[in-house]
C-alpha cells in the first residue's frame, strides 16, 4: 500500500498567496481593460492634441466620482445617482424654487447642449434640485428633455465645489462617461461664454467618439 505525504504547511500557505495575486492582477486588468477607452480619450483630449490644453472649463484634479447618494424625480420615483452613469452629464444645481438667475443657468444649459447638433444626444442635461422645494409648473414643459433630481443640498456639497467667491448655482458641471467630475465652467455663463464651453465639449465628444455613443449601456 502506497502512503502519500501531505503537502507541508507553508506549502499550502504559498500556493493560496500565489493564486489570491493571481486573482488580484486579473481583477485590475479587467478594470484596465473597461478603464481603457475613457483612458485613451483623455490622452487625445489632453497630450495628442495640444490645442486642447487652451480649456475654456476648469479641470477637476483629482477628479471626483459620482457619491452613492438617493436622489428623486419629479414625480417621487427613487433613483440612485450612479446610475447617470454612462453618459456625458452637463450638471446644474439650483433650488427648487428657481429665481431668475437659475431659469437663465438653465436656458443657457439647454442652448449649450442643443449646439452641439447630432451629439447632443451623448450628452445629458441634469438639473439637481438641491432642496425640497417644487419646480414651478410653468417650468415644466421646458424640462422635459432634461434630467431633474431633488438630492440632499450637504451630501451635492461633499461632491460638488464651486470655484472660491462663488456658490453651486453659479456654474455649470461636466461628469465624464465613467461618473467622474471632471471640469468646472465658469460661474455666470452667458450664451457668448457657452461658445467657449461648446468647444470644450466638441474636443472631449471628439476625442471618445470611437467608443462613446448615444445611451447607456444596457445593465
Amino acid at each position: 500500500m502506497t502512503v502519500h505525504s501531505l503537502p507541508a504547511p507553508q506549502d499550502v500557505v504559498a500556493g493560496d498567496a500565489a493564486r489570491t495575486a493571481r486573482g488580484r492582477w486579473r481583477m485590475l486588468g479587467v478594470l484596465l481593460v473597461c478603464a481603457a477607452p475613457v483612458i485613451a480619450s483623455y490622452f487625445t483630449y489632453y497630450v495628442i492634441r495640444p490645442e486642447a490644453r487652451r480649456n475654456f472649463g476648469e479641470l477637476i484634479e483629482p477628479q471626483r466620482p459620482l457619491p452613492d447618494l438617493r436622489a428623486r424625480t419629479l414625480d417621487g420615483k427613487a433613483l440612485a445617482l450612479p446610475s447617470l452613469k454612462g453618459q456625458w452629464l452637463l450638471v446644474s444645481v439650483a433650488g427648487g424654487a428657481c429665481d431668475e438667475a437659475c431659469e437663465r443657468q438653465l436656458y443657457v444649459q439647454r442652448q449649450l447642449r442643443e449646439s452641439l447638433g447630432a451629439d447632443k444626444e451623448r450628452v445629458d442635461w441634469v438639473w439637481l434640485v438641491a432642496d425640497a422645494a417644487p419646480v414651478p409648473e410653468r417650468l415644466r414643459p421646458a424640462l422635459s428633455p432634461a434630467t431633474v433630481l431633488q438630492v440632499d443640498a450637504d451630501a451635492l456639497g461633499r461632491w460638488l465645489a464651486p470655484a472660491p467667491g462663488h456658490q453651486l448655482p453659479d456654474h455649470l458641471y461636466l461628469v465624464d462617461p465613467l461618473g467622474n467630475w471632471m471640469m468646472r465652467f465658469p460661474a455666470s455663463l452667458d450664451l457668448s461664454g457657452a461658445a467657449n464651453a461648446r468647444r470644450d465639449l466638441q474636443r472631449l465628444l471628439r476625442a471618445s467618439a470611437s467608443w462613446d455613443q448615444p445611451g447607456r449601456p444596457a445593465p
